[in-house]
């Protein structure tokens, strides 16, 4: 009995301390909202509804109108005018909705890779989009989740996830082909601290685990047919993406050579944090190649593929543009790093140093975090 208890007492502790962080990150952002609003000359609702949450906020009010807002899944509208039919503010909602999201995804990380895969992920220096009314939250709350079915061997269920993720964002697609590859592989590697993988040896049932995961893409096929009703084009998706963030094939280098000239401060006299942001780009970009080799050194073949899609989509456009938070999706790197954390040197001053060196980690990256939640909450460019 003590054996089969340890397991279940060892995931309660893994998961108070989940949440105990998310609760902590969460409030962090919350203390840098009141003290924004506070401080300038704007309320909660226009702190919390920059950028994207304007679009999707149109779509919710007035459906694809817009031929820009074509370039945005309606899965987050959706819950917006729900919101609205409720008589509820729909900025506010839908940023509730994101925190709340935003642990259940955090607790599928737990599951992926143990609990400092999840709290790396909590304390990603780009949360701030994890609390608003953007798509990652929801995406990782229901692919991340996903991921976590498919690997028992609950492959309708990962479907079903897999297709409500499809509905939140282009990303979808990628996630369904980790999935089908996770299928054709039978399996994958298993960290300690995560969730078993239940392995398949029988071909046929690989394939029909895979038929079954690539299910969902008929949720992105719908929307692509719900938006050529609208404008007779199958292309309107794409041609949002060129005509709203000038996003055009190009090839990788060159992709990189025109973020590096986003970089230069000059390049944005009126905002120079923008050329924060694209360095960063460049390093998430950087990250997401290394997560990919650890990802093939380590076999875990449809972790590599999950990963190494969305790495070539954002960096064979214009420039690397929504890469800092397209790593909020990449929980193998999530993995890697909450294996870094939990390793422990064999002797007690080496472990003393590790200790330091991931509290000043720690401290600098909550600075950051703040830094950035700040910048979206001003409406100045974060991502």
């Amino acid at each position: 009995m003590a054996r089969r208890g340890a397991p279940v007492s060892r995931r309660s502790g893994s998961t108070r301390t989940i949440v105990m962080v998310w609760a902590c990150t969460r409030a962090l952002l919350a203390a840098v909202l009141l003290h924004t609003v506070s401080t300038n000359d704007t309320t909660i609702g226009r702190a919390l509804g920059n950028w994207d949450v304007q679009h999707y906020l149109a779509i919710a009010t007035s459906g694809y109108a817009d031929r820009t807002d074509m370039a945005f899944f309606p899965g987050i509208p959706l819950v917006m005018h729900v919101a609205t039919l409720l008589g509820l503010p729909a900025v506010e909602t839908i940023a509730a909705v994101s925190a709340l999201a935003s642990l259940a995804a955090a607790l599928a990380m737990g599951r992926l890779g143990g609990q400092w895969a999840a709290v790396a992920w909590l304390l990603a220096p780009m949360a701030v989009f994890t609390v608003v009314g953007y798509t990652e939250a929801l995406f990782c709350a229901f692919g991340l989740w996903a991921w976590v079915l498919a690997r028992r061997g609950h492959w309708w269920g990962a479907a079903l996830l897999a297709a409500l993720a499809c509905t939140t964002r282009i990303s979808g697609v990628f996630l369904v082909a980790g999935l089908v590859l996770l299928a054709l592989a039978g399996g994958e590697p298993t960290v300690e601290g995560a969730v078993d993988c239940k392995r398949t040896t029988s071909p046929p049932a690989r394939i029909r685990h895979a038929v079954i995961a690539a299910l969902p893409l008929l949720v992105v096929v719908a929307f692509f047919a719900h938006l050529h009703g609208i404008t007779g084009s199958w292309d309107a998706w794409f041609s949002a993406q060129r005509a709203g963030w000038d996003r055009s094939w190009t090839t990788p280098w060159q992709s990189l050579q025109n973020t590096l000239f986003a970089t230069d401060p000059a390049s944005w006299p009126d905002e120079p944090t923008r050329a924060w942001i694209f360095r960063f780009e460049i390093v998430s970009a950087a990250a997401g190649l290394v997560t990919v080799i650890v990802a093939l050194a380590r076999r875990a073949w449809a972790q590599a593929g999950y990963v190494l899609t969305q790495l070539l989509a954002l960096t064979t456009a214009t420039w690397f543009l929504s890469v800092n938070r397209g790593d909020l999706l990449w929980f193998p790197m999530f993995i890697g790093i909450g294996w870094l954390i939990a390793r422990r040197p064999a002797s007690r001053g080496a472990d003393l140093v590790r200790a330091i060196v991931w509290l000043l980690v720690t401290l600098a990256d909550l600075v950051l975090m703040a830094w950035w939640a700040r910048l979206f909450f001003l409406g100045h460019w974060a991502s």
